[in-house]
């Protein structure tokens, strides 16, 4: 009989789109990741993998749990302990082996969850064997799979017992990342907020070897699930406040904040200033297309159209693509891009295994930086261009309807285009915006931008009033 963790109802919430996710207890325990780790060997049909874990005060036991599974299934296990999201994508690539990465990103300390990943961190979401891997649970745990393995201690399907091992790959990953984005030239002064995440393990191991270059001043570095100082949800403005000030503070040349597995970052100029990642996701594609030009960059459908133009200006070839990491992944894979980037801080790299790294952009940053002769807000003129609404969320409980009347609306317009790739994407020469449903909540999710701030307030502001049923 299904356990409450186990039960296809409980699957159904914690099995998201690109990972599992829930509150620790109710959702996510021992049992589910022990029975996660046989059904994530057995439906991929692996012998070894490699498991990290993030800082949260659940993690090292469900990492253990899920190690404890797939050797039963006849996996053996390397455990790299304390890791960052892109340093288990780093393991998986440097050691060829599929891998699970126990975090839950930026969500509150009640949370955890599990990032699985194929060899050379390929992504495993719900239409790459993650929905398998949720049904082969359920159907251990109800007895229904006529004997085809077990996720209760019963033995592999493989006739062998894995076994368990420990490497440190930190050192090693600070490396590989230094090589892709070396930072010379003249000295910076860096604040970084790791917001009590994962950033407070890796940015030691990165700026140790930045010593004569950078000047880092740590904030919130002591590893801590609980998140006592703020949210480590750098998309979220109120969560970069404290950075903000203490760039300021400091005088600092650039200031950096990662979320809470440190696969984000969000960047803060001289002046205190946020940057967009749509503009960082341009400053990047300049950098990766001087090293090779005529490259294609990918950008997904809620960045700014600054960055295809920008794309496009010099020589390369934008590719636009839907929301989520698989679909950038996979189209980078199909189209050998480069380098592709997401509004919300999720920077790929081809050199890094189309994986996503925000220690690599940071690096990125500073090294554009170190190279200039101007402050950072000066050296990112060249890569804003229209004014951006940012990410604005409202409760509909009929997503459905809205998103009709929002085309009815807009599709009467001269000089409109509309498609539909991931939500309803409408278009002017002089503003667009993009309205999606969320995949785990009752919410719209709105960006925006124009030509200049009025006009992009103006569309926010029409669509808004659609959206909340002003009109």
């Amino acid at each position: 009989m299904a356990s409450a963790t186990t039960s296809p109802d409980n699957l159904s919430k914690v099995f998201k789109a690109y990972d599992v996710r829930g509150i620790v207890g109710e959702q996510l325990d021992e049992e589910l990741a022990r029975a996660a780790g046989s059904a994530y060997v057995e439906v991929l049909g692996i012998d070894a993998l490699v498991i990290g874990y993030d800082m949260r005060p659940s993690s090292p036991s469900l990492a253990g749990a899920f190690a404890d599974g797939a050797t039963t299934a006849g996996a053996d296990v390397t455990m790299i302990g304390l890791a960052s999201t892109d340093q288990l994508y780093f393991a998986s690539g440097h050691l060829g082996l599929p891998g699970a990465m126990f975090t839950a990103s930026h969500n509150p300390a009640q949370y955890n969850g599990i990032k699985l990943c194929r060899a050379y961190a390929q992504p495993v979401g719900v239409e790459s064997g993650l929905a398998e891997i949720r049904d082969r649970v359920a159907a251990v745990s109800t007895g229904s799979t006529n004997g085809a393995g077990s996720t209760n201690g019963a033995g592999s399907t493989n006739g062998r017992t894995g076994a368990v091992g420990n490497l440190d790959v930190l050192q090693a990953y600070a490396a590989h990342l230094l090589s892709l984005a070396p930072v010379t030239g003249r000295k910076l002064k860096v604040v970084v907020d790791a917001g009590n995440g994962m950033a407070g393990h890796t940015a030691p191991a990165v700026f140790d070897r930045l010593a004569d270059q950078v000047d880092m001043v740590p904030m919130y570095f002591e590893l801590d699930g609980t998140f006592p100082n703020h949210e480590a949800n750098p998309i979220e403005a109120a969560n970069l406040v404290d950075l903000q000030k203490r760039v300021l503070a400091e005088r600092a040349d650039i200031g950096l904040a990662f979320d809470g597995d440190a696969d984000r970052c969000f960047l803060v100029d001289e002046r205190g200033e946020l940057v967009s990642p749509s503009t960082l996701t341009a400053l990047i594609a300049a950098r990766e297309l001087a090293k090779e030009p005529g490259s294609t960059i990918i950008y997904n459908l809620i960045t700014s159209r600054a960055v295809p133009e920008i794309v496009t200006e010099l020589g390369g070839t934008p590719v636009r693509t839907r929301v989520g990491h698989s679909y950038i992944k996979a189209e980078m894979a199909e189209t050998d891009a480069i380098f592709g980037g997401e509004h919300s801080g999720h920077f790929y790299f081809r050199d890094f295994w189309r994986a996503d790294s925000g220690m690599l952009a940071a690096l990125h940053a500073m090294a554009a930086l170190a190279e200039a002769d101007v402050p950072l807000s000066r050296l990112l003129e060249d890569y804003e261009r229209y004014p951006l609404s940012g990410e604005i969320n409202s409760t509909v409980e009929d997503q459905g309807a809205v998103l009709v009347a929002l085309e009815k609306e807009y599709d009467a317009r001269d000089g409109v285009t509309i498609d539909k790739l991931d939500g309803l994407s409408i278009s002017h020469a002089d503003w667009a915006f993009n309205v999606r449903a969320s995949n785990t909540e009752p919410l719209l999710r709105l960006n925006a931008e124009g030509k200049d701030e009025s006009t992009m307030a103006r569309v926010r502001d029409e669509a808004l009033a659609i959206i909340r049923g002003g009109k």
